[in-house]
């Protein structure tokens, strides 16, 4: 299995991300998607979940509004498109696969490599 997370970059508060996942090596719709961010010294924690159909979708509360999370399953990729972007969302950013909807980094069963995003103020 192979989660290959891009579009992370250098981004001026106030602006715009698309971060992208692309899955291989598993049958993608069977799983929930998630992305999980870690900023320097910090945990890792939760940003937003898409269940199996995309029909539903769950955000962290700090990034409600700005983030929403999307998938293509005819691509196997899930999106993160991120607007209103603030320094404190400076972190590597991290898709995941889970078979269950969940928030918890340890029910997430794959991982990717992880994407850096750098809000600069």
């Amino acid at each position: 299995v192979q989660l290959q997370a891009s579009g992370g970059g250098l981004v001026q508060a106030g602006g715009s991300l698309r971060l992208s996942c692309a899955a291989s090596g598993l049958t993608f719709s069977r799983y929930v998607m998630g992305w999980f961010r870690q900023a320097p010294g910090k945990e890792r924690e939760f940003v937003a979940t898409i269940t199996w159909s995309g029909s539903s979708t769950y955000y962290a509360n700090s990034v409600k509004g700005r983030f929403t999370i999307s998938r293509d399953n005819a691509k196997n990729t899930v999106y993160l498109q991120m607007t209103s972007l603030k320094p404190e969302d400076t972190a590597v950013y991290y898709c995941a696969a889970s078979s269950t909807v969940v928030d918890t980094a340890t029910k997430y069963d794959y991982w990717g490599q992880g994407t850096l995003v750098t809000v600069s103020s």
